[in-house]
C-alpha cells in the first residue's frame, strides 16, 4: 500500500531487545529524541512509511524482513528496513559520516580525514535509502528526509519519483563555504539538497550557510529573504544573523529554505521534576553535597563537545580560588556514542587523565572536586541531578542545537539555577538570558562560572523565568507545528532541476 507520507532516517522507530531468544519491539526511552516527535506526523495521514538500515550478518538472508507492520500508540505504519552489513555500516557511518562529514560540519578541519572514505559504497546505501522511499510512496506524497549521513538520498530520489515533494530537516551545524568546500564531494551534495522542495534548518545562520555553499557552487538564485525574529537575535553572540534565506532557485526549480528549532518536551520534563520521587532524589543529591555548590555538566564524549577545555577551566578556577576548594563539586557525565571510534577513544581517555590529575591535585579524603560518569545516566535520575544543580555548564566548542540545555531549563519549575551556555551552540540564539561564554577563551569561560556561582537569587530568578518561557514557547510541539507551516507552503509547483546523471544508477559498493 502507497504511503502519504514517507519519513527517512537512519534509525528505526524503535528499540529491539532480545527477551528468550525473541526480538521484541519496544518504544524509544528518551522522551526528548527526536524519533516520537517523528513518529506522531503519521496520525495526520491514513498511511505512513519509515525506511531505516538495519545491520546484517547476511544481507542476502532469505528469511531477513524487508518491511515490518508496526502498530503503536503512534498508529499503524510499514517500516522499510534496508540490510546492511558490518562492513558497509562501517564505511558509511563510522567513516564517511563521523570522519570526513562530522569534523566538517563542526569546523574541525584539522580533524578531517576523507582518505580512507568509500564513496561508492555511500552513494549505495544512499540509493538504495531512495528506492525503499521510492517504492512505499504514492503519488505525489511527501518524502522527508534527515540529516547529513543521507545528503544523497534527495537528488536520487528526484531521478526515481519526480512527482513527490520532498522535504530535508539538517540536524547538525552547516559550516561556512570554506569549511564545507573541503569536501571533494561538495557539488554532488549540494546538488541532492537543491533537489528537494524545502530544506530545514535549526537557526538563520546555518540556513544562510547553505545559501552561501549553494551559490558558490552552482548557478543558484537568491529569490527571497527575511528579518530574523527578534527572538532569535542574541546580541553579540557568535551565530546572530540579522536576515534569513527563505527561497532559492537553481535551474528553474524553488526551494524553500526554513528555519524551525528543535525543542524538548518541556510539559513531560516540567512534569518529571515536579514528581515526589525526582524531588525526594534531589534532596538526597543536596544533602549528599552538604553546603557545597554542584556543577552538572552532560554531553557525549565527542571532541566537538569541549569536555577537556571545561575541565581545564574548572582546575583554573581551583587554582585561582583555593576558598572555593571543599566547597563547589562538578559532575561532569559524557557518555560515548561511538565507542569502536580511535577519535572519541582518544577524547575519553584525556577526560579521564585531565579528571584523575585535577582530583590528585586539589582532592582530599573528604571531598573530591569531579565526578566523572562515563555511562548513560537514566533520565529520571538526570532530571533529579537537574534540579539538584545550581549551575548547569554547557560549553561545546560547537553544537547544532544542544537539547541539554533546554532539558535544564525545563527541569527547573522551582525558578532556580543558572544556566552557563557556549555561545557556538545553536540553542544562544534563543536562550539569551543564559550566561554566554566563548569556550576558546580561558578568561570567558573561568569568568562565566565564577558568576554563574556567584550570581544573587533575585538575577537567578529573573533568567531562568525568561529562559522557561523560551523553552515552553519553543518545545518540540512548537517545531513540528513550524515543520507543517513549511511543508503546508511548499507544494512543488515548479518542475525539479535536471540533475546530472550519466548512469541509471550509481556505482554499486565493491
Amino acid at each position: 500500500m502507497s504511503s502519504e507520507l514517507v519519513i527517512v532516517y537512519h534509525r528505526q522507530p524503535y528499540e529491539e531487545v532480545e527477551i528468550d531468544g525473541r526480538t521484541e519491539l519496544r518504544e524509544n526511552k528518551s522522551p526528548n529524541g527526536i524519533v516520537p516527535t517523528l513518529k506522531s506526523f503519521f496520525g495526520r495521514v491514513e498511511r505512513g512509511a519509515w525506511v531505516a538500515w538495519k545491520l546484517a550478518e547476511d544481507p542476502s538472508a532469505p528469511d531477513f524482513e524487508p518491511v515490518v507492520e508496526i502498530e503503536d500508540a503512534f498508529g499503524r505504519y510499514s517500516v522499510s528496513r534496508l540490510p546492511l552489513s558490518e562492513r558497509q555500516v562501517r564505511e558509511f557511518y563510522h567513516v564517511t559520516s563521523k570522519e570526513a562529514f562530522w569534523p566538517i560540519l563542526h569546523g574541525f578541519k584539522d580533524r578531517y580525514n576523507y582518505d580512507p572514505v568509500d564513496w561508492p559504497n555511500f552513494r549505495e546505501v544512499n540509493w538504495r535509502f531512495a528506492e525503499a522511499a521510492a517504492a512505499e510512496a504514492a503519488p505525489g506524497a511527501l518524502v522527508w528526509v534527515h540529516d547529513y549521513n543521507l545528503w544523497l538520498v534527495p537528488g536520487y530520489l528526484r531521478r526515481l519519483r519526480p512527482d513527490v515533494r520532498i522535504a530535508f530537516y539538517h540536524h547538525t551545524p552547516f559550516p561556512a563555504a570554506d569549511v564545507f568546500n573541503v569536501l571533494p564531494w561538495r557539488r554532488e551534495i549540494v546538488e541532492s539538497l537543491l533537489a528537494c522542495d524545502e530544506v530545514g534548518f535549526h537557526i538563520p545562520r546555518y540556513a544562510a550557510n547553505f545559501v552561501a555553499v549553494a551559490r558558490s557552487l552552482t548557478e543558484t538564485d537568491l529569490i527571497a529573504d527575511a528579518p530574523v525574529d527578534a527572538d532569535m537575535i542574541a546580541e553579540g553572540t557568535a551565530l546572530t544573523e540579522r536576515i534569513v534565506p527563505t527561497r532559492l532557485r537553481h535551474k528553474g526549480h524553488e526551494v524553500a529554505v526554513t528555519v524551525a528549532p528543535v525543542g524538548v518536551d518541556a510539559e513531560f520534563i516540567d512534569s518529571r521534576a515536579r514528581a515526589p520521587e525526582t524531588l525526594a532524589q534531589a534532596e538526597q543529591i543536596r544533602a549528599g553535597l552538604g553546603a557545597a555548590q554542584l556543577l552538572l555538566s552532560v554531553g557525549r564524549t565527542d571532541y566537538t563537545k569541549g569536555g577537556i577545555e571545561q575541565l581545564l577551566s574548572f582546575e583554573r578556577v581551583l587554582e585561582a580560588r583555593p576558598d572555593l576548594r571543599g566547597k563547589l563539586r562538578l559532575m561532569h557525565v559524557s557518555v560515548s556514542a561511538n565507542r569502536n571510534m580511535t577519535a572519541y577513544e582518544e577524547v575519553q581517555t584525556a577526560l579521564e587523565q585531565t579528571a584523575g590529575r585535577i582530583n590528585g591535585r586539589f582532592g582530599t579524603l573528604d571531598w573530591q572536586p569531579i565526578a566523572l560518569i562515563s555511562r548513560a545516566v537514566p533520565f529520571e535520575e538526570l532530571v533529579a541531578y537537574y534540579r539538584a544543580a545550581d549551575v548547569a555548564w554547557i560549553t561545546p566548542l560547537a553544537d547544532g542545537m544542544n537539547l541539554v540545555a533546554k532539558e535544564f531549563v525545563a527541569a527547573r519549575p522551582d525558578g532556580d539555577g543558572v544556566l552557563v551556555l557556549s555561545e557556538f551552540a545553536g540553542a544562544a540564539v534563543e536562550l539569551q538570558e543564559a550566561m554566554i561564554t566563548n569556550p576558546f577563551s580561558n578568561r570567558s569561560m573561568d569568568q562565566a562560572v565564577l558568576a554563574a556561582l556567584a550570581m544573587p537569587e533575585k538575577e537567578r530568578r529573573i533568567r531562568m523565568a525568561g529562559l522557561r518561557r523560551v523553552v515552553e514557547r519553543n518545545d518540540i510541539r512548537a517545531w513540528a507545528r513550524a515543520v507543517l507551516a513549511g511543508q503546508a507552503g511548499e507544494t512543488g509547483a515548479s518542475p525539479p532541476p535536471d540533475l546530472p546523471s550519466t548512469e541509471p544508477r550509481p556505482p554499486r559498493a565493491a
